[in-house]
């Protein structure tokens, strides 16, 4: 058996939307996943406000990095290198999390990866069952995306193969939830109300499912507006809503899409896993639906525990841990937040950095002249 401490120790920065999350990762092992939430200061606008995430990922970014270093058990000095989140996501907050890696990073004389946070998604499942088949089929589903995805190699080459052409699975989820004066986020209040209605109690339209339809592409405006409509009328009509049944039907129509979209481009693909990630994947229903017709469709289903699918550290973490390995290049100290890094850039490789030639080596010293010696051992000892 392998030595596990010769695998790559790599610090994950998260910051792309309302969470500050911070994980530890020696090679697929989770060491520690931090995470401070400011969905509480959101909740009152029905929805986040990037001015208040980016302040609040200010305010909890160090304390967040010095738990997880206690609870891994570890000493800065002992990683291998930064990985952070440098898109896409909310600009301001992205850059509150690439300032940081990159002064931890540099202080430290350690090697930046800025990363992807779709193909973070996918690597955390590392964590949870292993490495990932090549090519790996990926379902993410969140409040920001709805993504169809085919990475034959998640640190260079993943590819679209479609995503939403309107509102993501997990943005439908909150405004409906707002209609139906459930609060805020929407998701995990639906799912939780859901489990009391009828699935088939209401026929809501699924999105882009005719036959000249795009195959992978997703759309949930239109049963956003249907739901809402179906609700108003019942409400000018002095009738009482059946929240219970207007939550399992509108849940119903999300999952059904989606897991139905996810199997089909599986078997054209000739891929046989389907990874779920996103936050939407903590969805019960929708794993359960996806579970069924994986097992009919003879597919094997990877989808990582509820933490792990909501915005965390430790998947920016096991990335990163995953490009040290395989000896990607470093991100340059220029590195900026990009909102709409595309997919198809797992990482941000400086641009002058030379090809690696020894690509399972992860020994980056990276002691750079102009990091002072004074100022590593002051501050991150």
């Amino acid at each position: 058996m392998a030595d596990s401490r010769s695998e790559p120790l790599v610090l994950g920065i998260e910051t792309s939307c309302d969470e500050t999350g911070v994980g530890i990762v020696r090679g697929h092992t989770l060491l520690a996943d931090a995470v401070a939430s400011s969905v509480d200061e959101h909740a009152r606008f029905g929805g986040v406000v990037p001015e208040v995430a980016s302040r609040a990922h200010l305010e909890a970014m160090v304390p967040t990095i010095q738990r997880a270093l206690k609870e891994a058990g570890v000493a800065a000095s002992d990683l291998d290198g930064i990985a952070v989140t440098a898109g896409p996501g909310l600009a301001g907050a992205l850059l509150v999390g690439v300032s940081a890696a990159k002064a931890y990073a540099y202080a430290l004389g350690k090697p930046l990866y800025g990363v992807n946070h779709l193909a973070s998604h996918i690597c955390v499942d590392q964590l949870e069952h292993g490495p990932l088949p090549e090519p790996t089929m990926a379902l993410l589903v969140s409040g920001g995306h709805s993504s169809l995805l085919l990475a034959p190699d998640i640190t260079s080459d993943v590819r679209p193969l479609g995503s939403t052409i309107d509102d993501a699975a997990g943005e439908a989820f909150d405004k409906i939830a707002r209609v139906l004066n459930l609060g805020f986020p929407g998701g995990p209040v639906i799912d939780r109300i859901a489990r009391d209605g009828d699935p088939g109690a209401i026929a809501f339209p699924r999105g882009l499912t005719g036959p000249r339809d795009a195959a992978y592409d997703f759309s949930f405006s239109g049963l956003k507006t249907a739901v809402a409509r179906w609700i108003e009328a019942k409400r000018t009509a002095g009738e009482e809503v059946p929240v219970a049944d207007v939550s399992a039907s509108f849940q119903e129509a999300v999952v059904d899409v989606l897991t139905r979209k996810a199997v089909r481009a599986c078997k054209d693909e000739g891929v046989d896993h389907l990874m779920i990630g996103g936050g939407v994947a903590a969805n019960s229903r929708l794993r359960a639906l996806a579970e069924r017709r994986c097992e009919d469709a003879g597919i094997t289903l990877r989808v990582p525990r509820p933490k792990l699918c909501t915005d965390n550290g430790a998947m920016v973490a096991a990335l990163g841990a995953e490009m040290v390995a395989r000896g990607r290049s470093a991100s340059a100290w220029d590195l900026s937040a990009d909102s709409s890094l595309p997919v198809t850039d797992p990482h941000v490789p400086d641009p002058e950095a030379a090809t690696h030639t020894h690509p399972q080596t992860h020994t980056h010293s990276h002691d750079h002249d102009h990091v002072h010696e004074l100022s590593r051992k002051n501050l991150y000892a």
